[in-house]
């Protein structure tokens, strides 16, 4: 669904590389387990509470920026140019 990739798509860009080895995974856990992509949704926007397995920080972290408290433009995915260029 498009609000989880752009959500996600630009939660990743601006989180995974300060993340650590044990938040990646419980990233990768919340974005692959659960089977209906509205779940994620509700979740990182405080419309339904989440499962205690998927309660962490990760979540917290996804729903602080689903919060968009500085007002960007968030309309599309992010180029993936991103992911090539060094640390």
């Amino acid at each position: 669904m498009l609000e989880n990739c752009i959500l996600l798509s630009l939660f990743a860009k601006e989180n995974l590389g300060r993340m650590s080895e044990e938040q990646l995974n419980r990233y990768d856990r919340l974005i692959n387990e659960p089977s209906n992509d509205w779940d994620i949704y509700y979740w990182a926007t405080e419309a339904k509470p989440a499962p205690a397995e998927f309660e962490h920080d990760v979540l917290d972290m996804l729903r602080e920026f689903a919060k968009n408290r500085n007002r960007e433009q968030r309309l599309r995915q992010p180029d993936l140019e991103y992911l090539f260029e060094p640390p």
